[in-house]
């Protein structure tokens, strides 16, 4: 038998797995209730929330779960443990899919890597190594780019300067073209 989420519990689980702000229309429209409803659920939720370390952030158009206040301090601790650990495979193969690519979205880091990305972008966006800008072709998109820390780390002045990019860059766009018979922008709307 299936278990059905109360409206309050799905808002949970698609906040939490998102990781980041929320559309409430796309919310409202992915547990097939209205906006009106949706908001009857927020409160639930913050009410169910209270005393857990997490809390809802809202403005008028979305809703992020995110740490209390009070949590500051450890969370601080952990982030500063993150920090002092190596980056590892993973986050240094979407790094050099940014920076090779002069900027990339999650969807083609992911496609690049054959897997999912997001922890990998998270941190390298904690670390400061890249920041995340609307996409031009996409507003509903995050355009991922270098920071000028990134390159500095990276002994570089801008992407170009990195070794083999002219190479490297032109074989990435060429791939993608290749697997998907139209262009790099256009496989990945």
């Amino acid at each position: 038998m299936a278990l059905m989420l109360t409206p309050p519990a799905a808002v949970l689980a698609l906040l939490f797995a998102s990781g980041e702000p929320f559309e409430k229309k796309r919310l409202a429209s992915l547990l097939d209730i209205k906006e009106t409803e949706l908001a009857v659920a927020l409160r639930a939720l913050e009410g169910q929330l209270r005393g857990s370390g997490l809390t809802l952030v809202e403005t008028d158009s979305e809703v992020e779960l995110r740490t209390v206040a009070e949590a500051a301090d450890i969370v601080k601790k952990f982030r500063e443990s993150e920090l002092s650990r190596d980056l590892g495979k993973a986050s240094l193969e979407a790094l050099a899919v940014i920076a090779y690519q002069d900027g990339a979205t999650r969807g083609e880091v992911d496609w690049v890597r054959g897997v999912n990305s997001s922890a990998s972008l998270k941190t390298l966006l904690l670390r400061g190594l890249i920041e995340g800008r609307e996409d031009s072709k996409d507003k509903r998109r995050i355009r991922y780019s270098l920071t000028t820390e990134a390159l500095a780390h990276l002994g570089a002045s801008c992407a170009a300067d990195l070794p083999r990019a002219a190479e490297l860059g032109a074989g990435a766009r060429a791939v993608m073209e290749e697997s998907t018979g139209a262009t790099a922008s256009d496989a990945l709307e």
